[in-house]
């Protein structure tokens, strides 16, 4: 067994389009290295921070992120018998002689770690779908619409010819 800890540089395109971790950030790696019969089995815990925008109204989001990992490398002739058996639900990660390749896996850890609709805060009220102003700001913001099936009802009311003085006579 071995651990090491480490701070590297995350890598490019470590997050959905909403929100990620910024390439070259710092990732913070406690991982634990444990040989096993079929490979080396690496568990622990990644920290980073992922900086995206709230899908409700547009304003910067930022959020730590703390991801358990856990898995196997598998020693290249067991990956081999692995697959020849047709048991490949799940994606073997190999060892490369000595080398195991985390990226992969870190990245199918945190990625899917990463909240799905960030939001700045729980009870966010967004944008305003007529005119895109921000409703945190304006929380009486509102717009006088008309239902246009009733736009020729309101037409009539609004014809000066048409009072109820007329209607009586």
């Amino acid at each position: 067994m071995m651990r090491v800890q480490r701070t590297v540089d995350a890598p490019a395109d470590l997050g959905t389009v909403v929100i990620g971790i910024p390439e070259g950030t710092d990732l913070d790696l406690d991982l634990r290295f444990e040989a096993v019969m079929e490979g080396v089995l690496v568990s622990g815990e990644i920290r980073g921070g992922a900086v995206g925008e709230c899908v409700r109204c547009l304003d910067a989001v930022t959020a730590d992120v703390v991801v358990d990992i856990q898995e196997l490398f598998a020693y290249p002739e067991r990956a081999k018998a692995a697959e020849e058996s047709g048991d490949d639900e799940e994606e073997v990660y190999e060892l490369d002689g000595d080398l195991a390749d985390v990226e992969p896996a870190l990245r199918d850890s945190v990625v899917t770690a990463l909240p799905f609709q960030p939001v700045c805060q729980p009870d966010c009220p967004g944008l305003c779908s007529e005119c895109g102003a921000r409703l945190a700001d304006d929380p009486e913001h509102t717009h006088e619409l008309v239902d246009p099936r009733w736009s020729a009802l309101k037409s009539m009311l609004d014809d000066s010819s048409v009072s109820d003085e007329t209607k009586e006579s």
